[in-house]
């Protein structure tokens, strides 16, 4: 997603500098002969909207549907979650299925908001809370555009240059990378950090940053602080 939080990372870093981007031409789904989506058996591809404009041009709707996806998309570009006006009567912990209804949306739609908007891979959005969905349906619309004409982007050489360019940055402000190498556990002085121990040696660090799941692979004590 041009919007999300690995991109801000990219751009932070600055790691986004050693890497080349091609913005995805757009996003696309399939609709079956009983109109659903996602089947074998499709016989329309059609583009997804992601604005009250392409909501009126899409042939996913018919004409009175197309009126009433257009008003849930003006109400997404209008919400903010900080100025409860914009909520427009909506209560945010409601089930989002509840939020769908009061736009009269058909179940079409619904399908293709959740699954190719929200990116929701089942229907386990319908019982998400409307903010949880607000915030993904929101995510997609602001990051469409701001690399071209799709919300998403790629690295023109493969994922594999995300890390490549870490290790480049790495390297620039004097760090080592150290690849294929397992950590069996995070060493102390003091209480504090001093290093980490693997079958390799040890690599001298005053801090330690890692998922969660890496610490407990490491069988650690309650001196580790989760942030």
């Amino acid at each position: 997603m041009s919007g999300g939080k690995l991109v801000k990372i990219l751009l932070k870093t600055r790691v986004s500098r050693y890497l080349e981007w091609k913005a995805i031409d757009g996003t696309y789904v399939v609709q079956n002969k009983e109109g659903g989506f996602f089947s074998k058996g499709g016989i329309k591809i059609a583009k997804v909207p992601v604005t009250p404009k392409e909501a009126l041009a899409s042939d996913l709707m018919g004409m009175l549907e197309k009126r009433r996806c257009q008003k849930f998309m003006e109400y997404m570009q209008n919400f903010e979650e900080d100025k409860p006006k914009t909520y427009d009567g909506i209560k945010l912990d409601q089930p989002a299925k509840l939020m769908f209804e009061k736009f009269g949306l058909e179940t079409n739609t619904i399908d293709f908001l959740g699954h190719a908007v929200a990116l929701y891979n089942d229907e386990s959005f319908m019982n998400k809370t409307a903010l949880e969905v607000i915030r993904k349906v929101q995510l997609y619309m602001d990051s469409m555009g701001r690399y071209g004409n799709s919300p998403f982007i790629y690295p023109i050489y493969g994922l594999g240059g995300i890390p490549e360019g870490f290790s480049r940055i790495s390297a620039v402000n004097g760090g080592t990378f150290m690849l294929n190498t397992d950590i069996d556990e995070i060493l102390y002085e003091d209480g504090k950090v001093v290093g980490v121990k693997g079958k390799e040696g040890v690599a001298n660090a005053p801090l330690v940053i890692c998922d969660p799941t890496y610490a407990l692979k490491c069988k650690l004590d309650n001196r580790v602080k989760f942030v």
